[in-house]
């Protein structure tokens, strides 16, 4: 039997690239695929039951966007994060973060309902130990900021830098297994000072959060 959207129109499945693409990239971003994986044609093709075809076009799309290498006649090999990208992604979250809670002062009462749930759903995440759901539960608790400041360049710039925000936030989870409950923290309080309206601990608390982060995903902090 055919599958139909809501439409009733049957519904369409993807093509095989696209499938190959997206399976490759979620393995990337939770770390199923580890940096320095070499992944090859073949085994990916039978991993997403497709021909190789797609499989290079899917591969030359993930190269693109820096999370692959590929090396002809013997596969594409996953880049790991390297130390100059977690310090470039920091910088700029520094600088768009620590604007971005300033902004939305007063703070509505929809950003702070928002807020709220996803530290809830954050809860959920650290009971059951997603740590894939818990890193893209982080990240869109302060995406749900930069985009309440209200300057559309700055939330796509913000957009830009998911990807590599997601893989970090698995590997510092990795490294550090009470990172999880910290991180609750941590958006608590900033939470609050959001709630009191008060830019400068607001601020204050971006720095130590994202500061933090940089430190265990460069293994500097125990």
């Amino acid at each position: 039997m055919s599958t139909s959207s809501a439409s009733g129109a049957p519904a369409k499945r993807p093509p095989a690239a696209e499938r190959v693409y997206a399976h490759v990239k979620q393995a990337v971003l939770d770390r199923s695929y580890e940096g320095g994986t070499l992944l090859t044609e073949g085994g990916l093709a039978e991993a997403v039951g497709v021909s190789r075809t797609p499989v290079r076009e899917g591969l030359l799309r993930l190269e693109a966007e820096g999370l692959i290498k590929l090396y002809p006649k013997k596969g594409a090999l996953v880049l790991p994060v390297s130390a100059q990208e977690i310090a470039d992604v920091v910088e700029t979250r520094l600088l768009i973060e620590e604007h971005a809670v300033r902004k939305v002062l007063p703070a509505g009462r929809e950003l702070l309902a928002r807020l709220e749930e996803l530290l809830d759903e954050h809860e959920e995440h650290r009971e059951t130990g997603d740590l894939a759901r818990a890193a893209d539960c982080d990240r869109t608790f302060h995406a749900e900021i930069v985009r309440a400041a209200g300057n559309a360049i700055m939330a796509t710039l913000y957009d830009q830098l998911r990807d590599r925000q997601l893989r970090m936030g698995v590997q510092v989870m990795r490294a550090d297994p009470r990172r999880i409950a910290r991180n609750i923290e941590e958006h608590t309080e900033l939470l609050a000072a959001l709630r009191a309206g008060d830019g400068d601990a607001a601020a204050a608390a971006v720095r130590r959060h994202v500061g933090r982060v940089k430190a265990i995903a460069r293994g500097e902090e125990p």
